[in-house]
C-alpha cells in the first residue's frame, strides 16, 4: 500500500493588512504586514521539516487587487521556498482577481513566468498532479465571478442572479466531480474559493471585495473527493465535522488576526494526510499576534485609574494588540487619569494600544416640570442634585447648606 500523500492546506494570506502596525525602521515594512509574512516563514518551515509532498493555497493572496511591488516580493520569496518543495496550487480568490477583466490577476505572473513546480488554478478545471508519493487528481474552483459564469442576466433581480450563480457553481463542482471520478483510485482533492453554506463567518466580511454567494454544502460533501480545501472564511472549521458518509470539507482560515472580531479565534494551517477514502487531517495551530480586551466597570469606583492599572497586571499582554473598554459616571470619569493606564500598558510590553475607549453614564435629567420658572432656587438646586445621582444623604446635607445661607433654617 503506498504512503498517504502528504498535502498542506492554507488560505487568506492577505499580504499588505496594517491594522495597528507602524513601520518597522529595520526593513521599512509595517510591522503588521511583517506579522504575516513570518506566519508564512513557519509555514515553509513546517513544509519542509514534514516532508510535505503537495501544496494548496486556496486564494486571496493579497490584502487589495492591486499590491504594491514589495507586497508582491515578499509573497514571491515564501511561494518559491514552497514550489522548490513540492508542487504547489496557487487558486484564484477575489483578492487575487484585477479590478477589471482586462488585467493580470495579482498572482498571474507565476503562470506567465511559467514558475517551475506552481499552478495558477484561475480556470474551474482538474488536473492530475505528481508528487513523491504519487500522483493527486487535484480540481479548481476558483471564486466566482458573475460575468464569466453567466451570460444573461438582464432583467433579473439581484437575488435571482445570486441564486442562478450559486446553481451554475453547483453544475461546475459536479462537473468536475464526475472529472475526478475518472481517476480510479487516485485520491482526489477540490479546492475552492467561496462561501460554502453553514460556514460561520468572520472579519473578512469587514475586507469583503465584490458581492457574495452561498455555495450548497451538498454539492462539497460528495464522497468522490477524499478532502475540500477551502479559502475565503477566515475562522477555521470543518463543515463535515462528524460525518463519515462525506469529506473532510475545510476551512483551514486566515493565517494571522485581523481585527478583535477575530480575538479568540486560533489561526493556522491544515495538514492533510490524503488517501483515497482514507483521508486524515489535522489543524496546525500558528503563534499568531495576540489581540487582548480588557474591560472594567467603574462607575462606582474611588480609583478608578489604580483599579484599571490593577487589571492590566492581572494579564500577559507582551506583543499584544489591547483595547481597553471602560465604564464610568461623570464622577468617577473625572477621578481617572488615562495617561497612567497608557504608560502601565506600555510597561506591560503592549504592541500596541488599540483604543482605550470611555463609556460615561449620562443620567437622565430630572425632570423640572412644565414650568420650572416657577420652581425657587432650593427646588432647581435639588432637581440638579438629582440629576447627577447625590445620594440622599449628601444631597440633605447639601440642601441643610444652602438653607443656611440664605437665612431659610431658622
Amino acid at each position: 500500500m503506498t504512503e498517504p500523500i502528504r498535502v498542506l492546506h492554507f488560505a487568506d494570506a492577505h499580504i499588505g493588512m496594517e491594522n495597528y502596525g507602524r513601520t518597522d525602521a529595520e526593513t521599512g515594512l509595517n510591522t503588521r504586514v511583517r506579522d504575516y509574512l513570518r506566519r508564512m516563514d513557519d509555514i515553509v518551515a513546517y513544509a519542509r521539516e514534514h516532508e510535505v509532498d503537495l501544496v494548496i493555497f486556496a486564494g486571496d493572496a493579497f490584502k487589495t487587487r492591486s499590491p504594491n511591488p514589495t507586497f508582491q516580493r515578499e509573497f514571491a520569496h515564501r511561494i518559491r521556498d514552497l514550489s522548490l518543495l513540492a508542487p504547489t496550487v496557487l487558486l484564484v480568490g477575489n483578492h487575487d482577481l484585477p479590478p477589471n477583466a482586462l488585467k493580470a490577476s495579482s498572482i498571474e505572473i507565476y503562470d506567465t513566468l511559467a514558475v517551475p513546480n506552481v499552478w495558477v488554478a484561475y480556470d474551474y478545471t482538474g488536473q492530475v498532479i505528481e508528487t513523491r508519493r504519487g500522483p493527486v487528481y487535484v480540481a479548481a474552483a476558483p471564486y466566482p465571478i458573475r460575468a464569466r459564469l453567466l451570460q444573461n442576466v438582464a432583467g433579473r433581480t439581484i437575488a435571482e442572479t445570486d441564486d442562478l450563480l450559486a446553481s451554475q457553481m453547483t453544475r461546475i463542482i459536479e462537473a468536475l466531480a464526475e472529472e475526478a471520478d475518472q481517476h480510479g483510485d487516485m485520491p482526489r482533492l477540490l479546492t475552492g474559493h467561496f462561501t460554502a453554506s453553514g460556514a460561520v463567518v468572520g472579519s473578512e466580511r469587514a475586507i469583503m471585495l465584490g458581492r457574495d454567494i452561498a455555495v450548497q454544502l451538498a454539492a462539497l460533501a460528495d464522497d468522490r473527493w477524499d478532502y475540500v480545501a477551502l479559502g475565503h472564511i477566515h475562522k477555521h472549521q470543518n463543515l463535515t465535522h462528524g460525518r463519515i458518509d462525506a469529506p473532510p470539507v475545510v476551512y483551514s482560515g486566515s493565517i494571522e488576526r485581523i481585527d478583535f472580531g477575530e480575538e479568540g479565534d486560533p489561526k493556522g494551517f491544515c495538514w492533510v494526510e490524503l488517501a483515497r477514502d482514507d483521508t486524515r487531517w489535522s489543524f496546525v495551530e500558528l503563534d499568531v499576534r495576540p489581540f487582548v480586551t480588557l474591560r472594567a466597570d467603574l462607575r462606582q469606583s474611588l480609583n478608578p485609574t489604580q483599579e484599571t492599572v490593577a487589571l492590566i497586571g492581572k494579564y500577559n499582554l507582551r506583543e499584544a494588540v489591547v483595547r481597553v473598554l471602560l465604564d464610568f459616571t461623570p464622577e468617577s470619569h473625572a477621578r481617572f487619569t488615562e495617561s497612567a493606564v497608557r504608560d502601565a500598558l506600555r510597561a506591560a510590553g503592549a504592541f500596541t494600544v488599540a483604543a482605550v475607549k470611555k463609556t460615561i453614564e449620562q443620567p437622565a435629567r430630572a425632570r423640572l416640570g412644565t414650568n420650572p420658572e416657577g420652581l425657587d432656587h432650593l427646588q432647581l438646586l435639588e432637581h440638579y442634585l438629582l440629576s447627577r445621582e447625590v445620594t440622599p444623604a449628601r444631597r440633605e446635607e447639601l440642601l441643610d447648606a444652602v438653607r443656611e445661607l440664605l437665612g431659610d433654617g431658622d
